[in-house]
């Protein structure tokens, strides 16, 4: 059951939820060298065979943003956003 087709259907739809809960929480620096790429680069996908024992549908969403790091965890002189973490608890909460 933790595989059927359904099962992971289920799971890309919550990180669809997510997904768009991040893209609409995503900083865009409109004077930066790449307004907008942070924002455009959210991905979502979904496997049959995830989680620790491989025997479980998974979903992720991801920033494929080489910088994407340091927007969520922020660096010396930037501070952290946190936009996956925030998308994840309030995409939890929509569902």
């Amino acid at each position: 059951m933790l595989r059927m087709p359904a099962m992971q259907a289920e799971m890309l739809r919550r990180a669809e939820v997510i997904k768009g809960v991040a893209v609409g929480l995503s900083p865009v620096d409109e004077g930066g060298p790449h307004p907008g790429q942070y924002k455009g680069s959210w991905t979502t996908h979904s496997v049959s065979r995830g989680g620790r024992r491989r025997d479980r549908a998974v979903a992720y969403v991801r920033n494929t943003s080489y910088y994407a790091r340091w927007v969520e965890y922020g660096t010396e002189k930037v501070p952290a956003h946190h936009v996956l973490l925030r998308a994840a608890q309030i995409g939890g909460r929509n569902q």
